[in-house]
């Protein structure tokens, strides 16, 4: 394996960490938005706070892993694409820093219509983020960011590719979410809301799975490189997804939480390594490749070396944040 591949291999396995642990946290949004009223959803909104407040900022390292790596380790590739897809950029931005604020200042509002406001600012956002790096992944794999000048900022990402990628973004997101937050209902004792969070999830993982394997239709005429890496050596990936899927709706049918969640992780984990093999070896599809993009040596060297110790100091301490706000104590409290 030469430098460059693997810190392109280290830099997508950033990608899939922020899309599970910040998916799960960005997904439960969604049901806060559809829980209803103050008084119907007040029990839910409890439990989004509760489950995702001790980590919700400690998601985002793996955002900060990604943007480095990517401008330190393939400056290029970098400049192209935040030049070229600076809207969507930047909406996602936006949608993160109001995300934060609003579920910080909701806590503390002084009155319900302001909380009602907060509210509505947190769900949403917790929606358009996802969205928008989605669609930034579908304009890097469909070939739309040139390596040399700045792309449309528009079309290049008004696509049906980067849709369809902004919509799975938020379904898996969703599912993610609804996954997490019943089991973590179920175990806190809160069986009603537990049962009504696994009807919502099941339909929200059968409307995501109809999308992801719908959308290999026109991704064939808009992405036809993404097209066929989909369809030849990451085949197996997006199969053992879709397996996975469907083995989490029938856990969650089972009320087997537990275990659902970590086969809802493999499915997303799947899907998200399904669209990376896919499109190898471009970094850019159709424009740069990992090879002609990575920087010099000294500093793939340096960037390994920071992998390495990162796995070393930074995991074990989000290992065992994770293991904390999961036990049985922390959910029962």
């Amino acid at each position: 394996m030469t430098l460059a591949l693997a810190v392109a291999a280290a830099l997508f396995v950033g990608v899939t960490a922020y899309a599970l642990f910040g998916g799960a946290d960005f997904g439960s949004g969604f049901f806060d938005l559809t829980a209803g009223g103050s008084s119907r959803g007040g029990e839910l909104r409890t439990l989004i706070d509760h489950s995702i407040g001790p980590v919700w900022e400690a998601n985002h390292v793996w955002l900060i892993y990604v943007l480095v790596m990517w401008w330190t380790g393939f400056p290029t590739a970098f400049a192209a694409a935040m030049s070229t897809l600076i809207v969507p950029m930047l909406l996602a931005l936006l949608g993160i820093v109001l995300r934060g604020a609003s579920f910080a200042f909701r806590k503390y509002s002084a009155t319900l219509a302001q909380a009602r406001l907060f509210g509505i600012v947190f769900a949403g956002s917790s929606l358009i983020t996802p969205f928008f790096l989605g669609a930034v992944a579908g304009a890097v794999a469909s070939g739309r960011v040139p390596a040399t000048g700045q792309g449309d900022v528009w079309s290049s990402w008004l696509t049906p590719t980067s849709l369809l990628g902004g919509a799975i973004a938020v379904g898996t997101c969703a599912f993610l979410a609804g996954v997490f937050l019943t089991a973590d209902a179920a175990r806190g004792g809160r069986g009603a809301l537990a049962e009504s969070l696994r009807v919502r999830t099941l339909g929200v993982g059968v409307a995501t799975g109809v999308i992801v394997f719908t959308a290999l239709v026109p991704i064939q005429h808009d992405a036809p490189t993404l097209a066929a890496g989909l369809e030849g050596r990451a085949a197996p990936l997006i199969v053992a997804s879709g397996l996975a899927g469907v083995a989490t709706l029938v856990l969650l049918t089972r009320r087997r939480y537990d275990v659902a969640r970590l086969t809802a992780l493999v499915a997303v984990a799947t899907v998200v390594s399904g669209w990376g093999v896919a499109q190898y070896p471009w970094l850019l599809v159709d424009e740069l490749s990992i090879a002609d993009a990575a920087g010099a040596p000294a500093t793939l060297q340096g960037l390994l070396l920071v992998v390495a110790l990162a796995v070393v100091v930074v995991v074990p301490a989000l290992g065992y944040l994770f293991w904390l706000t999961q036990s049985e104590r922390w959910s029962r409290d």
